[in-house]
C-alpha cells in the first residue's frame, strides 16, 4: 500500500485542494498542493493549544468557527497573528509527525473541503517529511527505545541524588503522570503538543526520573492432569522451585531491551 507522504507528493505535484481523510486518524488539508493545516486523532489541534494557553476562550473559538474563521479571531483580538500562527504551526508539525509516513486505512480525498483555520499558513510536503526525520532521530539521541512513547508515564520512587534542572514542559509530566496515563494521553490534558511531551518523556527518562515500560506478563501453561495432583503424592511431577522460563525469541527480545532501557539509568 503506497505510504501517505507519498500520497501527499503526488497531490503537491498536482496542485490539488481540497482534504485527505485517513480513516479515524486524521485529515491532511491542501491548497494547490500546499498543506494548510492537519488534524490527528492522537494530538492536541491548534484550537486546544490555544484554549489550554488561556489565550483564547471556547466561546470566542466557536464564534470564529462558524463564522469569519481566522479573520474573526484576529480582528476580536482574541490574539495576535503571530500567537495564531505559532498555535497552527504547532498543530500541523504534531500532527505530520504522528500521520506520516503511516499507512492503513486507504486515504480519501474530498476536493475543495478546507479547514477553518487554514488558508493562511502553508507548508511544503517535503519540508514536513523532512522535519518528521529529524524529529525522530532527535527521540532516538535522547533515548533509544520508542517503548516509552506508547506506555505509562510512572515516576522512579525514589529519585536519583544528583541535581536536576526541569523545564515547564517536564515539571508538568510528573505532576500529572498517574501511572495510567500515556505520553499523548498527558498532552491532550495539559494541552501541549505530543511531541513536546515525548522529547520531555524521554529526557525525563535518560536523566533517570522515568521507570522503563513494565515487561508484560508471560502467558500462563495450561497445566495437565498430572501438574493437578497434591504435592505429596509421589507420583507427582517434580515442580520447579522457581518461574517457568522460555526461549521464545519474543521474550529473549523483550528482555535485552530492559536491560539496554535499565543501563541508560546507570
Amino acid at each position: 500500500m503506497t505510504s501517505l507522504d507519498t500520497l501527499l507528493a503526488g497531490l503537491a505535484r498536482e496542485r490539488a485542494t481540497g482534504a485527505l481523510r485517513v480513516g479515524r486518524n486524521g485529515t491532511i488539508f491542501l491548497s494547490e498542493g500546499r498543506v494548510t493545516y492537519m488534524e490527528c486523532a492522537q494530538t492536541p489541534g491548534a484550537e486546544r493549544l490555544l484554549a489550554a494557553g488561556g489565550l483564547v476562550t471556547e466561546a470566542a473559538l466557536r464564534r470564529a468557527r462558524a463564522d469569519g474563521g481566522c479573520a474573526r479571531l484576529l480582528e476580536e483580538g482574541c490574539v495576535t497573528r503571530g500567537e495564531l500562527q505559532y498555535a497552527v504551526l504547532g498543530a500541523v508539525l504534531d500532527a505530520a509527525f504522528f500521520l506520516l509516513p503511516g499507512v492503513g486505512t486507504r486515504p480519501k480525498f474530498r476536493p475543495g473541503e478546507q479547514h477553518w483555520l487554514g488558508g493562511q499558513w502553508f507548508f511544503d510536503v517535503a519540508g514536513l517529511v523532512r522535519e518528521c526525520a529529524r524529529r525522530r532521530e532527535q527521540l532516538a539521541r535522547i533515548w533509544p527505545s520508542a517503548d516509552l512513547d506508547t506506555a505509562p508515564v510512572r515516576p522512579v520512587p525514589c529519585p536519583p541524588g544528583q541535581s536536576v534542572t526541569l523545564s515547564k514542559a517536564q515539571w508538568e509530566i510528573l505532576v500529572r503522570a498517574d501511572q495510567v496515563s500515556t505520553p499523548l494521553e498527558l498532552a491532550r490534558q495539559i494541552g501541549r503538543s505530543g511531541y513536546s511531551i515525548l522529547l520531555g518523556v524521554r529526557r525525563l527518562a535518560a536523566a533517570g526520573l522515568l521507570a522503563p515500560p513494565e515487561a508484560p506478563a508471560l502467558p500462563k501453561r495450561a497445566r495437565r492432569p498430572e501438574d493437578r495432583r497434591p504435592p505429596h503424592d509421589p507420583r507427582a511431577a517434580h515442580q520447579p522451585l522457581g518461574p517457568q522460563v522460555t526461549g521464545d525469541p519474543a521474550d529473549l527480545a523483550l528482555l535485552l531491551r530492559l536491560k539496554k532501557a535499565l543501563e541508560e539509568l546507570t
